[in-house]
Formats: structure tokens, sequence, C-alpha cells
């Protein structure tokens, strides 16, 4: 796959321009595909840079459902992890809530995979696609909104060029230089906190279970990947954080076998720790008239649970969903009037999920009694009231809320 050239003389006219080609931004460009819309992504790096990280993702039910309706969940699938099982547990409380596929009826309760995977099967499905191009690498340094148009300055390493588009959608990520340069506020706070990120490969006899591991330092999700090895993201204030990544690999997988409470066996580490600090954050709006924002560029919330990128998920097939009824029907796909109906439709949903992790991360990241004893009986409830369960794990999966049209077939 390769970026169209253009001609830096004239202007290019698009009816979308996706400033971003991450999983999200592409995602949205993959449901767009037949919509007779005519599409541009800009991307700051190489499509083979862009595709090639590995760090690895939770994907809900909603997720694998969305990308079945797109049509490249058969590519995706083989090369995943998937868990059946799902361990809640609050550090050494023997009390563990168990959540089983038989109480979705489903044959997982999700899956893992890695960006690399998802990243190559959306370009391989964009490829050769008649309406839709790529700029790449292309750094958007300017946009200009005006009432029917808005035209995006766009800069690569041979020239500037200038795009013209009905509607421009800010998918840059939790720095969005759109969201910028639109002077949309936002709202949040960045947490005590820090996540050392990396990879293991382990011992034990079932690879099917994700656990969730709440220490009074912060969770800690374990998400089994294929071929006996699980991703890990665990949470500490910063400077245990920095200490985790400065270990000794010996000292370090003798730390994490406490804390996973030997039920992996013997850890090899096959990964380098990554770090990076937490935040909550919300856009005060998703849109304005010619601009939408998706993803990370609108809202991101703390990791656990592994809700962040399912929200980007679920924003881009939202908002393809509105944008190719109101072409269909004629209207102005840029128009504020057609872009509201986005915001109103994700940003109380994301609000909802962003208040749900954070008060995940500070109800169980506290040793103080009274809190434990009543998250202790919580936990209790949870494994002893079937409907209490079963909405938890529901809100975990994206069963709640409003569901896309692509994904209610599947």
């Amino acid at each position: 796959m390769t970026s169209k050239s253009h001609n830096n003389q004239a202007m290019t006219s698009y009816d979308i321009a996706i400033a971003g080609g991450g999983i999200v931004g592409i995602t949205l460009a993959a449901i767009l595909k037949n919509s007779g819309l005519k599409v541009i992504i800009i991307e700051a790096k190489p499509l083979a840079v862009a595709a090639a990280r590995t760090q690895a993702y939770a994907f809900s039910l909603l997720s694998s459902r969305i990308y079945e309706g797109i049509g490249v969940w058969q590519d995706i699938v083989p090369h995943i992890g998937k868990f059946k099982r799902i361990r809640l547990s609050d550090s050494d409380f023997s009390q563990t809530v168990q959540f089983e596929t038989t109480d979705l009826n489903t044959d997982y309760l999700g899956y893992v995979a890695q960006h690399n995977v998802v990243s190559t099967a959306l370009q391989k499905y964009l490829a050769d696609c008649p309406n839709i191009d790529w700029l790449c690498p292309g750094e958007v340094t300017n946009v200009i909104y005006q009432e029917q148009i808005a035209q995006v300055s766009v800069r690569t390493q041979e020239t500037e060029h200038l795009i013209e588009a009905k509607l421009v959608i800010g998918a840059d990520g939790v720095r969005s230089h759109l969201r910028s340069l639109a002077k949309i506020t936002t709202r949040g706070w960045k947490y005590w906190q820090s996540c050392v990120a990396f990879t293991i490969k382990h011992t034990a006899a079932q690879n099917d279970t994700a656990f969730e591991r709440f220490w009074s330092t912060g969770p800690m999700g374990v998400l089994p990947l294929p071929g006996n090895r699980c991703q890990i993201v665990w949470t500490n204030p910063h400077e245990r954080a920095k200490k985790l990544q400065a270990l000794s690999e010996e000292e370090f997988l003798e730390e994490l076998t406490h804390y996973t409470q030997g039920s992996l066996g013997d850890l090899t580490l096959i990964s380098d720790r990554v770090i990076f600090p937490v935040q909550l954050m919300q856009c005060d709006r998703y849109v304005q008239s010619r601009l939408a924002l998706i993803g990370d560029a609108a809202h991101c919330c703390h990791p656990v649970g592994g809700q962040g990128l399912n929200l980007g998920i679920r924003d881009a097939a939202s908002l393809a969903q509105i944008l190719i009824a109101a072409h269909d029907q004629g209207q102005d796909i840029g128009s504020l009037s057609v872009l509201k109906k986005y915001e109103t439709w994700r940003k109380q949903e994301n609000l909802a999920i962003l208040g749900f992790t954070d008060f995940l991360d500070r109800f169980f990241s506290n040793d103080w009694l009274p809190i434990v004893i009543i998250r202790r009986l919580g936990l209790w409830l949870m494994s002893n009231l079937r409907p209490l369960k079963i909405f938890a794990l529901q809100l975990m999966a994206g069963l709640k809320g409003r569901t896309p049209k692509l994904a209610q077939n599947n």
C-alpha cells in the first residue's frame, strides 16, 4: 500500500480527512469503505512503522462484533489471545469473582490482540480501495474551518499539501494536534500512578483466563496471548514503577511471581518493560462545525478493565453510522447538526466508563480499613448476586449502552 501523490499547486478535495492512521482512525475508514464517501487518511508515520507496534490490547465482545461487521475479524482472530474466564480479586483476599462464558452464553468473554495484528489486517482491507487514499508520512500543520468546507495543510518530506474536506476527524491520540488547533478544552487529571507494561511467557497449564488483581498500590491486569504468553499491565505509584523497571530481570520476575501468587508457574520476561503515565481526560466537546474527535483525542481513562481502545472503536462505529445515514439522506456530513448526534450518543456513554474506571482505581488502590471492608463486601455480593455479576460483566464486554448497527447482527 502506498500513499497517493498530491500536487501542492492545487487543492485536493475529499468528503472526509482523517488525521491519525492508528487502530481507531483506520477502523473508521474501514467502516466507510463502501459508503460512497471519498476519504483520505493522514498519518505521521510510514505505514509499516504505524503497523509495527507489538503492544497488546484487550478487545471487548462488542469490538469483535464491530470487526465482524466490517469483514476483517476472520483475518484477526487466528492470531490473537482469547479468554473464557475472568478472575477479579483484591490483594490476598480469598473471595474471587469468577466470570465464565456461561454467564453471557458466548464462546469467549473477550480477546487480546497485538497492535500489529489488527493494524495490518485493517490496512490490508483498505488496500486498493478506490475511495480511500493515504497521505503518509504526513503531518497536519494547520486547519482552516470555513462555513462549507475545511482546508487542511499537511507537511510531508517532499512538500506541503492542501486538502479540502467537508469533515475533518481527529483520531490523532491523547496529545491531539487537531484538538489543540481547534482550541477544544479538556477536563481531567493525572493519576499518582504509572503503568509498567510487558510480556511474559509462563508454564501454567491453561492460558484462557484474564486476571484483574487489585493491590493497594494499583491494579494488575494479566491478559493471555497465543503461545503461553501474557501481556501484563501493572499499575504502581510513579517511583515504585520506575524501581520495578530498573530491577534486574531475576529480581523483577521474583517480585512478579509474588504478586501473581504463583498462578502462572515459571515466568520468563520476553519484552522490555515500558512505563507510561496514567490520566483521565474528557473533552468539553467532541465536535464543532467541520470537526469531530474520536478515541484518545476525545477521551482517555485508566487502563483498569481494558476499556480505553474499545471506547475508541465504539466511537468509530457510532460516528460512521451517523455519517453514512446523513450522506444517504443528502445531508451535510460536516454540519454541526449532524455531528451533534455523534456527541450526544457517545459523550455520556464514555463519561460513564471513565467514571467507572476512576472509581475502581481509587476504591481498590487504597488500604484504609473501612474502604477495604466495604470493597470486599462488594466482591462477595458480586459473587453471590447473579444480576449484579451479569451487569458488571456486560459493562466490561461493551454490551451496555446503545449498540452500533454494524454489531447488532453478529
